[in-house]
């Protein structure tokens, strides 16, 4: 099996290099300049255009269940035989979101509390996104596990930045 890594945006270059990821999650603000790697082929990279916000918010886009849908479709198809590098700006909120979406859907049988629990041991900064979260609890039918999962490891430390983390699947 493989691994996820999380970072920042100012982190994207460097940790694909130094990972040989193959394959790449963006999810940003629609209007942040991104320069996907030369490593990553445009079909292996998705990019989801989202604010880091939990409701509604003028001049933002929330998080939707196409956004959930278009992430587990991408990872679905993920061959596990290089890493994958998730990324948002900070490296705090929604890519630690989407990194523990991966985890929970290509683990079903693993306990999301497990796979928060080593979320926040790994990243003391990680605050996953409680809405993308939620929408992916329903969509995977975890009647609630998910969300419980999050809650339980709190808050990250504030920061500017997020500490990158990486996460071994299976």
């Amino acid at each position: 099996m493989s691994s996820i890594h999380v970072c920042s945006l100012a982190k994207v270059p460097e940790t694909v290099r130094s990972t040989g990821a193959k394959r790449l999650v963006t999810l940003i603000n629609q209007d942040t300049p991104f320069k996907r790697p030369k490593q990553i082929a445009r079909d292996r990279h998705l990019f989801v255009g989202i604010s880091d916000i939990t409701g509604p918010a003028d001049g933002h886009i929330l998080p939707a269940p196409n956004h959930v849908e278009a992430l587990l479709t991408f990872v679905s198809l993920w061959d596990l035989k290089h890493p994958i590098v998730i990324h948002c700006f900070a490296g705090v909120s929604r890519s630690t979101a989407a990194a523990f979406i991966t985890a929970c859907a290509l683990n079903p049988k693993l306990s999301e509390l497990e796979i928060a629990q080593a979320i926040r041991r790994y990243s003391p900064t990680a605050t996953p996104n409680s809405r993308l979260v939620a929408l992916a609890d329903e969509k995977l039918g975890r009647e609630g596990r998910m969300i419980a999962a999050i809650a339980s490891i709190g808050k990250g430390q504030e920061c500017y930045e997020g500490i990158p983390f990486s996460l071994r699947l299976g």
